[in-house]
């Protein structure tokens, strides 16, 4: 009857999780698309926080390093509640997810920031005396010679505030987001198990994170990190 009756407890829970991760994998692929619209927002509003964190004039070096400041010293929650209950106030509604996603992406453009920062400066300063000796324009110096030198050195760095990114989106829950932890609680609460949904979502993170990790690993190895040649 023991043996039984664990058997019976066992192709039950087989059961029932088999059942349930159609759902977890519905919102696996809404934390997927957070975590790259996130990413993606970071890298773009990191790599302008930097570009003016580091110009000549201190009326616009001063106000962007205030900003990337602001943003790295408040938490994230706050953030993402200013911008899905105090924008409405002001006529700007956003869906959700698009919220959720602009909130990941702004707290870590404070971060991608410093990344590229020290991307750029690990540029060797021939390559700009070359550009310059060439005539190129500033313009033109930073998008075709420093910027393409820059970006390979910085991929791991990035590649590690990506699954940092992916770890965050359950935050979205509390704006209604249903990401795969939210999922797996709401599941929870109607069937009274919380213990199979929760260790298959712990379990889907797991396969995330490990395919995000060699998914750099493997762009870091492709992409050129040499100086490039200027004519």
């Amino acid at each position: 009857m023991l043996f039984g009756l664990h058997w019976d407890t066992a192709h039950g829970d087989l059961a029932f999780a088999a059942s349930i991760l159609p759902m977890l994998l519905i919102g696996m692929w809404v934390t997927i698309e957070a975590s790259i619209l996130g990413f993606f927002v970071a890298l773009i509003i990191g790599l302008i926080l930097s570009v003016l964190k580091a110009a000549p004039s201190r009326l616009i070096r001063w106000p962007a390093l205030a900003v990337a400041e602001f943003i790295r010293d408040t938490p994230l929650l706050v953030q993402l509640f200013f911008l899905y209950y105090v924008l409405p106030d002001y006529g700007i509604v956003l869906p959700a997810f698009l919220t959720g996603a602009l909130a990941l992406g702004i707290q870590y453009s404070a971060y991608t920031a410093e990344v590229y920062r020290a991307g750029l400066e690990a540029v060797p300063h021939g390559q700009h005396e070359a550009a310059r000796a060439l005539d190129l324009p500033a313009r033109r110096t930073f998008t075709h010679v420093v910027l393409p030198q820059a970006v390979p050195r910085v991929v791991p760095a990035m590649g590690n505030y990506l699954v940092s990114i992916m770890k965050d989106v359950p935050v979205l829950s509390v704006v209604t987001v249903l990401e795969m932890l939210n999922v797996a609680k709401i599941i929870g609460d109607q069937t009274f198990n919380y213990m199979i949904p929760l260790t298959m979502v712990g379990g889907l993170y797991m396969i995330l994170t490990i395919f995000a990790s060699a998914l750099v690993r493997f762009a870091d190895r492709k992409l050129p990190k040499r100086g490039i040649a200027l004519r």
